[in-house]
């Protein structure tokens, strides 16, 4: 499942607390808890952060700018998990296909195809953003403190989904259970979800 070894419950009170909290919120312990099982408290202060930054942000806007930063990621991980939520939130599946792929019948406005261009550009390169690519912004109706937030969050984005796939997390079964398997296929962009068949390399 993953790169390291992930502790059990027996690792410490913090990290059984944190295991407990996390399988009565999925119904299942997700494999990105389980790495953080040997630090506790930095997965706690990454949803304090996470959710400071989501509180000045709609759950539309903040997902898609998730997702836009998970695609240039290559983070399955994350694009199976906020996809997951935008198909909660009314996204039809073939909504959610051309959002996750940057198709041209995504349900999306001006204003939020620029936000997701911009979020995929600070995780592509921050050093390549310009004051022209804050202008077309702001030219969308966004404010300073809004782009601020947009900036953040696809900032935090490289934390916590570079954390998982540097640790070799897979994404957690449960996701092909739950999504319908032709959006399982658009939205694993990385790594496979966890017991997928892999291919072997035969050595020369």
């Amino acid at each position: 499942m993953a790169f390291i070894s992930t502790p059990g419950p027996e690792a410490g009170d913090a990290t059984a607390a944190m295991y407990v909290s996390a399988e009565e919120s999925y119904g299942y312990l997700p494999n990105m808890y389980r790495i953080f099982g040997h630090r506790p408290e930095v997965m706690e202060k990454w949803g304090a952060l996470l959710a400071s930054i989501r509180g000045h942000m709609s759950l539309r806007r903040y997902e898609l700018v998730t997702l836009a930063a998970a695609r240039e990621l290559k983070s399955s991980y994350c694009m199976l998990a906020h996809g997951s939520v935008l198909l909660r939130e009314g996204f039809s599946e073939t909504q959610l296909a051309d959002t996750a792929t940057d198709g041209a019948h995504a349900p999306l406005d001006e204003a939020e195809r620029e936000m997701m261009r911009f979020a995929a550009k600070v995780v592509r390169d921050a050093t390549s953003i310009t004051r022209e690519d804050v202008g077309r912004l702001k030219a969308q109706g966004f404010t300073d403190a809004e782009i601020f937030d947009i900036t953040a969050a696809a900032a935090v984005r490289c934390f916590f989904s570079k954390t998982l796939d540097a640790l070799g997390a897979e994404p957690d079964a449960a996701y092909r259970e739950r999504l319908p398997a032709n959006l399982v296929q658009t939205l694993t962009v990385g790594r496979k979800i966890e017991g997928s068949f892999q291919t072997a390399t035969a050595t020369p």
